[in-house]
């Protein structure tokens, strides 16, 4: 009887390392980590659909400045004038102290398919764009995430 004992923890803990190896991925995109209490409840909740909302007004405002009516962003000294394909409203989210992350689909008139990562701040109805970034081309990662101490950044691609 002690013997089963000892065998049945034996092969659990055998396990139990690679089940723990497998849970410890890293996302393909940042994710909020910890929450941040809001000062004085002045600030108004901010949800996915207003971060959604965020992204399409600035692509849209974009794309109008623009002669050819796209929107443009800059890869690697190149003008990628490109068209807005979809918001990946799965992959919304709150970073904290008031820093939000989106990434959408795009098509350039080159054919290619390109992520993009936009990353935003403001509030419901008056969300900013920050930073643009291309992170996959026709569904090529260049980069990664990884979350260190607590902040997400930027590794190489594999």
């Amino acid at each position: 009887m002690i013997s089963r004992l000892i065998i049945t923890v034996a092969i659990a803990l055998f396990f139990t390392p690679a089940a723990l190896i497998s849970a410890a991925e890293h996302p393909e995109h940042p994710k909020k980590t910890t929450e941040h209490p809001k000062k004085g409840g002045e600030e108004k909740q901010v949800s996915k659909s207003d971060i959604s909302a965020g992204i399409k007004k600035n692509i849209e405002a974009e794309s109008k400045k623009s002669s050819d009516a796209k929107f443009h962003v800059k890869y690697e000294g190149q003008d990628l004038a490109l068209d807005l394909i979809r918001v990946h409203d799965d992959r919304l989210s709150d970073l904290g102290a008031g820093k939000y992350f989106a990434c959408v689909d795009m098509k350039a008139t080159d054919g290619k398919t390109y992520d993009i990562d936009f990353f935003l701040t403001g509030q419901p109805g008056k969300m900013n764009v920050t930073e643009t970034s291309v992170h996959k081309i026709d569904g090529k990662p260049l980069y990664n995430w990884k979350e260190e101490n607590g902040k997400w950044h930027k590794v190489a691609g594999s």
